[in-house]
This record gives C-alpha cells, sequence and structure tokens, in this order.
C-alpha cells in the first residue's frame, strides 16, 4: 500500500505501506531509492487517475447529505462500478 505524506505515522495492522524518501538535505539521493521512488511514483499515478475516474459522477466529490445507514459507501461502490463500466467500454 503507498502511502501519503499526510498518513504518515499511520501503519495499519497486517499492511506493508510505502512511503517515497525523500532527498537528505544538501545530500543526493542514491540510485536505488529514485529508482524505488520512480517505481512507486509509477505505482501511485495509476490510483489517482481511478480515484479522479471515480469522482466525474458529482455526488462523490461533493458533500452527501443523505443520513441513511450505509448509503454512502453504496453511492460510492455505484461511481466505482460506472468508472470500471466505462473503462470496459473504451477497451471494447
Amino acid at each position: 500500500m503507498d502511502k501519503d505524506t499526510g498518513f504518515q505515522g499511520y501503519e495499519p495492522e497486517g499492511v506493508k505501506t510505502f512511503q517515497p524518501q525523500k532527498k537528505p538535505t544538501g545530500k543526493a539521493l542514491t540510485p536505488e531509492q529514485k529508482e524505488q521512488n520512480s517505481l512507486i511514483s509509477s505505482i501511485r499515478i495509476v490510483i489517482e487517475h481511478i480515484i479522479a475516474g471515480s469522482k466525474r459522477c458529482r455526488i462523490v466529490k461533493e458533500l452527501f447529505r443523505n443520513t441513511k445507514e450505509q448509503y454512502d459507501d453504496l453511492v460510492m461502490e455505484i461511481a466505482c462500478a460506472l468508472h470500471n463500466f466505462r473503462v470496459y467500454c473504451r477497451q471494447s
């Protein structure tokens, strides 16, 4: 699982997280660290595009005011299903 700096220190149990290495002050990153950062970045950009694709449904990105139990999860599931359907139709 990739981790953003906003979640620094959060380590869910049973999940291995990866965070890019920052360049030390006055020093350079090693080639191994640069390669690892590049790998993490290439995975993360795919995830960011998926999140943006699901946010095409306006209900997902704005304040959800429905107070019924489990509706927020259902709305997110439907938005993700619509995104997957769009991707599937594009590939066909």
